[in-house]
């Protein structure tokens, strides 16, 4: 039942998708980790939600957020985000919020980018998937990226699950990079969730030094290439008032497909 939700919108439930292709399996393989749902009387699953360390609605109507929401809340669970469709995700933190639930970071209107094409340039060529010996230059680069856009260390509370996130990404050939000859990052791009339907782009990050120059267009060209040996569609969601990269991604190719929202904690 869980799969017939999530393929309701292969872009958007990416991530449980992956999930569920990954471990064969509807019970997360995280410990502690749940997916609740809400059925109607005959047993079929309207709406669900993924909830470990961060939860992910899946298909989840306005009228059905306050479940969500006030379980969250009864059930004391430390969360670090929810993230996913924006309807979804703000009904749910406001029902928190009526409980006193309040975030660090609220993050409403991220449009939801997709292609299903390949860009008629091949991009930049340096880029290539990460190796096992690129390790120690990819993960600070990993640090700084996420530093950059949550605002906190990825290390914070402890540096080896992360270390690991890293290590798994270049271990499935899902983290992309492009080292210069001093062996430090100048770009480095992630398919972080991977499906038979779609991939989705994460931890995308260009070293300061280059920014600016125009070169975001064409290793995003090269990231989509990579991306589309492995699944149909690429897609990716951005901040809204990221105007820059925005422009950068309208250049490659991707379009407007919907509306994602990030509540942090």
């Amino acid at each position: 039942m869980l799969a017939t939700l999530v393929a309701r919108n292969p872009v958007a439930n990416v991530f449980v998708a992956s999930q569920l292709e990954l471990y064969s399996s509807a019970v997360p393989p995280y410990s502690g980790a749940v997916i609740l749902g809400c059925f109607n009387n005959d047993g079929e699953l309207l709406s669900a939600c993924w909830i470990g360390a961060n939860v992910v609605p899946i298909e989840v109507p306005a009228e059905h957020c306050a479940q969500y929401g006030d379980w969250l809340v009864a059930s004391r669970r430390s969360i670090s985000s929810i993230f996913g469709p924006a309807d979804a995700v703000m009904g749910i933190y406001a029902a928190m919020e009526r409980h006193g639930v309040t975030a660090l970071e609220v993050r409403p209107k991220q449009p939801l980018l997709a292609i299903g094409r390949r860009p008629a340039t091949p991009g930049n060529l340096h880029l290539s998937p990460s190796r096992s010996e690129d390790f120690e230059a990819v993960l600070p680069a990993a640090v700084a990226m996420f530093t950059e856009e949550v605002g906190y260390s990825p290390f914070l509370g402890g540096a080896e699950p992360y270390r690991r996130r890293v290590a798994s990404l270049i271990r499935s050939g899902h983290s992309l990079s492009h080292l210069g000859e001093d062996g430090a990052v100048i770009f480095k791009a992630d398919l972080g969730a991977v499906s038979a339907d779609a991939a989705q782009v994460q931890g995308v990050w260009l070293a300061p030094e280059y920014r600016g120059r125009g070169l975001s267009a064409d290793y995003m060209t090269a990231v989509v290439h990579r991306g589309l040996n492995v699944a149909p569609v690429v897609s990716l969601y951005v901040n809204e008032f990221n105007h820059r990269a925005r422009a950068s991604y309208e250049r490659v190719g991707f379009e407007h497909v919907g509306l994602f929202a990030t509540v942090l904690f």
